[in-house]
C-alpha cells in the first residue's frame, strides 16, 4: 500500500465527520474538491450541457421536479429548475430527456473490487455507481484511482481502506501468504497497525472480526490520535455499544449487531468468546458463529434492541446492512449459477466463487441449519426495518466482488432489498446518495442535484420512486459532467465482456479476489 497516492487527495471532511477522503472521477478534468467550497459554476471556457425535460429526483425533494432543465458547465451543476424557467444559453449541447428521470450518482459503500482496470471500473460506471468505498487496501485499486485522476481510464471516485486489521489467528490470513491482513494480538501491535495505515495513505482503518478487545481499544485510541477514521466489522468479542462509544464510524453487516439485541445476551457473548479458529479458518468460524447468531435471533429483544439503536443514533454510528451479501450466504442453494451477469466476470473469479459456495456455505449443513439460515434472512429484513424506525443511519453496500455479487449490478440488488425490508424507494436511494455523501463528509459536493454540486448523475428510463428496480433501467450516466450515452454504455459493457474472456496478464494487474476470507488456498 506504499504507493497509495493519497497525499495528493483533498480532505473533504473534518475529523468529526470521519476525516474521509474522496478522490477524482471520470475524465482528465476531474478533481477532488474541499467540502463546502463547491463552485457555483465551472470555468467559463468549459463546455455547457443542458439536460432538458427530465424529472429530477433526490433525497432532499419531497416531490420530484418534473419537466426540468439541468445546466452543467464542466464538472458542475450550475442551474436546476422548471423547463420554462431555466433558459438554455447559446452554444450549449442540448440533450432531450423528456420522459426520463434523473437521480444523483450512486455510491457502493461496501466493495471488494475484482478483475483488472477493464472490469470493475467500467462496470461501476455503466451501472450508475460513481463513487465506491473499497473495504480492503489494494495497491491495484489505488492504481486504478490514480489512472482515473489522470484521465487514462474512466471510473468512479474511490475511497480505499487500509490493509484489513484482524486478530491472530485471522479469518483472512493464509499462513503461506499473510499479506491480506495485518495481525494484531496486543495493544502495541494494534497501535503500530494504525500508524502504518496512516503512513501508507489509507483513507480509513478497516477492522475485522477477530481483533481482541484490548487491541481494539488501542486501535480506537490511536485512530483518534492519528486523525484517521476506522470502520468495518465489529469484532466478535467487542460489544456493539462499546464499538459505537469508541468511535467506530460504520459497522458492516448485520450478524454482530443482533448478537447485541438478544434477551440471552450473556449466553450469546459466551458463545462468541468460545469460538476458536485455525489461521485462515473462515469456514470453521462461520459454522461456530451461526450457532451464536441463531441463539441471538431466536431470542430477539425489542427492548434491548431499542437501547442499542439509541446508542448508535446518539454516537452517529452508521450501519451498512449488506443485505445482498447476507442473501447469498443465507441461501446459497438459491443462487442462480447461470446468471447472465457472469459474462462480465473473469474465469478466475468465477472459479473462486464456485469454490467458496461448494467448500464454505453448502457442505456440512444439516436440514435444520439450512432452515435456520433461510429464516435468518427474513429476520435480517425485519431487523433493518427496526433500525430504520429507530433512526439508525443506513448506507447502501452490496459487498460487490463477494461471491456472486457483481460490481455495479449488485448495488441495485441491495436497493431492492432495502425497500423489501421496509425503506421507501426514496429512503433507499438516499442511502446510496445523500446518506453516503454525508457519511463521507462530501454532502456539499455530492449526493443531490443542486447548483454547485459535482455532476455525478444517472438518467433512468422509468421512475424509481414507483418501483426501486427501475434504477436498473439506465439510459445514461454522467461522471463529473462527462456524458456516457446509451450507445457508449453498451460499448462499455461489451468491452467488459470481452476483457473477462481474456487470459490474465502480468502487464495488467488484477485486484485480489474478493475480501480474502474465501480465497482458495494456494496449492
Amino acid at each position: 500500500m506504499s504507493d497509495l497516492p493519497s497525499r495528493r487527495h483533498v480532505l473533504i471532511g473534518g475529523v468529526a465527520a470521519g476525516a474521509a477522503i474522496v478522490t477524482a472521477t471520470g475524465a482528465a478534468r476531474s478533481a477532488a474538491v474541499r467540502s463546502g467550497e463547491a463552485r457555483t459554476a465551472g470555468g467559463r471556457g468549459e463546455p455547457l450541457l443542458a439536460l432538458v425535460g427530465v424529472t429530477v429526483i433526490d433525497a432532499t425533494r419531497a416531490q420530484p421536479l418534473i419537466n426540468s432543465t439541468v445546466l452543467i458547465r464542466g464538472d458542475r451543476i450550475v442551474r436546476v429548475g422548471r423547463r420554462g424557467q431555466v433558459p438554455v444559453p447559446p452554444g450549449a449541447t442540448v440533450v432531450d430527456l423528456t420522459g426520463k428521470y434523473l437521480i444523483p450518482g450512486l455510491w457502493e459503500m461496501h466493495a471488494h473490487s475484482i478483475g483488472t482496470e477493464h472490469i470493475s471500473p467500467p462496470l461501476y460506471l455503466a451501472n450508475g455507481v460513481t463513487s465506491v468505498r473499497e473495504m480492503a487496501g489494494s495497491a491495484v485499486v489505488a492504481g486504478w484511482r490514480e489512472a482515473i485522476e489522470q484521465g487514462r481510464i474512466r471510473g468512479p471516485r474511490w475511497t480505499i481502506a487500509s490493509t484489513i486489521v484482524d486478530g491472530s489467528p485471522s479469518l483472512l490470513a493464509d499462513p503461506e501468504d499473510p499479506s491480506g491482513a495485518i495481525l494484531v494480538a496486543t495493544p502495541a501491535q494494534a497501535r503500530r497497525a494504525v500508524r502504518q495505515a496512516k503512513a501508507e495513505g489509507a483513507d480509513f482503518v478497516k477492522v475485522y472480526s477477530r481483533v481482541p478487545r484490548e487491541a481494539y481499544a488501542a486501535i480506537a485510541d490511536e485512530a483518534r490520535r492519528q486523525h484517521i477514521p476506522f470502520a468495518g466489522h465489529c469484532p466478535d468479542t467487542v460489544p456493539i455499544v462499546q464499538a459505537s462509544d469508541a468511535g467506530q464510524r460504520s459497522i458492516e453487516h448485520i450478524h454482530t449487531l443482533w448478537c447485541a439485541t438478544s434477551s440471552r445476551h450473556r449466553q450469546v457473548q459466551r458463545a462468541l468468546a468460545s469460538i476458536t479458529i485455525e489461521p485462515g479458518g473462515y469456514a470453521g468460524w462461520f459454522r461456530q458463529f451461526h450457532k451464536a447468531e441463531w441463539l441471538a435471533a431466536e431470542n430477539y429483544s425489542p427492548k434491548r434492541a431499542a437501547a442499542v439503536f439509541t446508542r448508535l443514533v446518539r454516537n452517529r454510528t452508521w450501519v451498512t446492512p449488506t443485505l445482498a451479501m447476507h442473501q447469498i450466504v443465507d441461501r446459497p442453494e438459491a443462487l442462480f449459477l447461470a446468471d447472465d451477469r457472469l459474462k462480465y466476470i473473469p474465469a478466475e473469479d468465477q472459479q473462486w466463487w464456485r469454490w467458496a459456495v461448494d467448500n464454505i456455505y453448502k457442505p456440512g449443513r444439516n436440514p435444520q441449519e439450512v432452515a435456520q439460515q433461510h429464516a435468518l434472512f427474513d429476520r435480517r429484513l425485519r431487523f433493518v426495518a427496526a433500525m430504520r424506525e429507530a433512526g439508525v443511519s443506513l448506507l447502501a453496500g452490496s459487498e460487490s466482488g463477494f461471491i456472486y455479487a457483481y460490481p455495479g449490478f449488485s448495488l441495485h440488488d441491495e436497493l431492492a432489498l432495502l425497500v423489501r425490508s421496509g425503506l421507501t424507494p426514496r429512503e433507499a436511494l438516499g442511502a446510496a446518495t445523500l446518506q453516503a455523501a454525508t457519511f463521507m463528509g462530501a454532502q456539499h459536493s455530492l449526493g443531490t442535484i443542486h447548483p454547485g454540486k459535482l455532476a455525478d448523475l444517472v438518467v433512468l428510463d422509468a421512475d424509481p420512486l414507483a418501483d426501486i428496480t427501475h434504477t436498473t433501467k439506465i439510459h445514461a450516466v454522467l461522471a463529473a459532467g462527462h456524458l456516457i450515452t446509451s450507445a457508449e454504455r453498451r460499448r462499455m459493457l461489451t468491452s467488459v465482456e470481452q476483457a473477462a474472456k481474456e487470459k490474465p496478464s502480468r502487464h495488467l494487474p488484477s485486484a485480489t479476489i474478493g475480501c480474502g476470507c474465501h480465497t482458495p488456498r494456494k496449492s
